[in-house]
């Protein structure tokens, strides 16, 4: 017989429970746009009707109370486990159909609302399962392997599914870009030009397959003609389609005339900074080329082989802006098919970028990645089916009828509003992250803006490389070191500490944008700093909404909290750049230091137990 109070380590289910949490997030987030991409699919239908997948995270509080009510959250985590596994392989199943693209999106939706009602479930299981110390130290730990999972999607899956594309097609074609001070551009490929090696085998050719681009930059009307001429011939033989275009209102709306613009032109008269903007000036863009690509032989009648091109390896500041998927057939294969390439406008020192273009069987490689996926839920399922300890306080708390379902539902969601302190817990969940909110939309545009309008003048590359090590690095190392803080002396103790250090490195930026230094250690450092200040002190965020929660339905209320964090991030958010454009990057620094004072000025008068947190001898 099962022994239902056996003690199990929090080792053995917290890492992987949290990591099963982000992994359906990112593919539906991320992987399912790179996946509609690599089948063709317009950009106007993938950012339409993929937006649609975050719908259920955006609800999930309205649905939370079923979760509270019906059934334990124990069985809602496997349960949902096992159905997105199933979601997960009835995509690998529907890709190789017709009108695979209507089908998949079905089934995404169905696996995101499912992992939306596993989020609910796992958290609310996190705070049965542990006690207030436990709770402190693990937060930092479920929220790296969340982010690991992140990466998994973002990396390991896209590699995996590239891998089998690579493997189940033609030989990969290679052509290498490289940026010179001193070179001249290399002319545009020609078809007049274009010789094929002998072989009997079919294969891809890239003329030239070695470009040197001057960083000498180009006008924009240059730009326009080099990538006009290469979407021109490629609709004209047939490698891609026409998309359709979209309509622009012209019209300025009743927001625009009445409150928005009378604002704006307030707030940049009184507080506005000017900048030179001499690129704007002189309509300068990265310097462009182009490349040309065959096929050896014709492909069987009715036969179409699909190349599918991008970067590989490199410098990210070359970057390919079109030809990325080309469609060869027996009508157009000795034809030239052409993709354009670009550097980036702040480019000046010699650097390389490799691109690979690959033409495998696109649907069975990314068939076979979510059967995968799928695979790995169904281990989740097992595994959790046995290793998820039974808390005590897990239980349902309806068992009646409909009316009775409906009744406790209501009262739920109403218990929320009701509890001790709720106006300045919604203050507080609102407003602790406004800096932070604003922040984080207008870093990249700061880094990567040229010197003459405020920004540090990095290239793409120079970003992606700054946050891709130290940022990472740091942000885990303060969510993990938070948590063990907060173990040792309790919420209440870090509370004024932690909000201090989610605002106060944010300084880095007021100093990066006063003194704009062109040595990249500084950058380097500033964002360490300021990453580890956001992982350390957004554990007390955290945890104040987990112990806000606290009580008879902590599950259904902790999503709720969920909600409100997520709208504190959202609206800030969709004024920061609006504001940025009124009064320049070092005002707007500053303003970002002055949206800690409605929290800082809040903290004193919150009542929270000087013992929760604290790790228990």
């Amino acid at each position: 017989m099962k022994d239902k109070n056996k003690k199990v380590s929090r080792w053995a289910w917290i890492p992987t429970l949290y990591f099963a949490e982000g992994l359906p997030y990112v593919t539906a987030m991320t992987v399912a746009v790179i996946m509609y991409k690599r089948m063709g699919i317009s950009n106007t239908d993938i950012a339409l009707y993929t937006s649609w997948l975050y719908l259920p995270w955006v609800i999930k509080p309205f649905w939370s109370p079923f979760v509270d009510i019906i059934k334990t959250k124990r069985w809602w985590i496997i349960t949902m486990q096992l159905l997105i596994g199933a979601g997960m392989a009835g995509i690998a199943f529907l890709i190789p159909i017709p009108f695979f693209f209507q089908a998949t999106l079905a089934v995404f939706w169905l696996i995101a609302f499912s992992s939306a009602t596993h989020d609910i479930a796992a958290d609310g299981f996190y705070m049965l399962a542990l006690d207030s110390s436990e709770q402190s130290f693990f937060v930092g730990i479920r929220s790296t392997f969340y982010r690991l999972a992140m990466i998994t999607g973002q990396g390991l899956l896209i590699i995996v599914a590239g891998s089998m594309e690579s493997m189940s097609g033609l030989e990969p074609l290679h052509f290498t870009i490289e940026s010179t001070p001193i070179s001249q551009s290399s002319l545009p490929a020609d078809s007049q030009h274009f010789r094929l090696p002998e072989t009997n085998k079919m294969t891809f050719v890239a003329f030239p397959s070695h470009v040197m681009l001057s960083t000498n930059n180009i006008s924009s009307d240059s730009l326009q003609k080099i990538t006009s001429f290469a979407i021109a011939e490629n609709q004209k033989n047939g490698f891609i389609q026409q998309e359709k275009q979209q309509l622009k209102r012209e019209n300025q709306s009743w927001w625009s005339k009445v409150v928005s613009t009378p604002l704006g032109n307030f707030i940049k008269k009184h507080f506005g900074r000017e900048h030179k903007n001499l690129f704007a000036g002189d309509g300068k863009v990265g310097n462009a080329g182009l490349v040309a690509i065959r096929l050896t032989k014709q492909p069987d009648e009715g036969k179409s082989v699909v190349l599918n091109s991008g970067f590989s390896a490199g410098d990210k500041s070359i970057s390919m802006i079109s030809g990325e998927r080309l469609v060869f057939t027996s009508e157009n294969w000795n034809k030239p098919a052409y993709v354009v390439v670009q550097l980036d406008y702040k480019l000046k020192s010699q650097v390389y970028a490799n691109f690979k273009g690959v033409s495998g069987n696109i649907r069975l490689a990314w068939s076979i990645t979510f059967f995968i996926l799928a695979g790995f839920f169904i281990l989740f399922f097992i595994y959790h089916r046995f290793i998820l300890p039974y808390p005590d306080s897990d239980r349902q708390s309806a068992t009646g009828n409909f009316k009775e379902i409906i009744h406790k539902f209501g009262e739920t969601f109403a218990s929320f509003f009701r509890k001790e302190g709720i106006a300045l817990t919604l203050f507080y969940l609102l407003f602790y992250r406004l800096g932070e909110a604003m922040l984080v939309k207008i870093v990249s545009p700061f880094m990567l803006d040229a010197r003459e309008v405020g920004g540090l003048g990095l290239t793409t590359g120079q970003v992606g490389l700054v946050y891709g090590t130290v940022g990472i690095l740091s942000l885990t190392l303060g969510g993990i070191v938070g948590g063990i803080a907060a173990s040792r002396k309790g919420l209440k103790f870090w509370l004024w500490p932690m909000a201090l250090t989610i605002t106060l490195p944010q300084l880095v930026y007021v100093l990066l944008s006063t003194f704009m230094p062109v040595n990249m250690i500084y950058v380097f450092i500033s964002v360490a700093v300021e990453q580890f200040g956001y992982g350390f002190g957004f554990t007390a965020y955290m945890l104040y909404m987990i112990y806000f929660s606290d009580g008879e339905h902590k599950t259904a209320h902790f999503a709720i909290t969920t909600g409100f964090m997520a709208l504190g991030m959202m609206l800030p958010g969709m004024i920061a750049g609006w504001l940025q454009d009124l009064i320049g990057y070092q005002h707007f620094f500053i303003w970002v230091i002055l949206c800690a004072i409605p929290t800082l000025s809040l903290i004193p008068f919150m009542k929270i137990d000087k013992n929760y947190g604290i790790k228990k001898d």
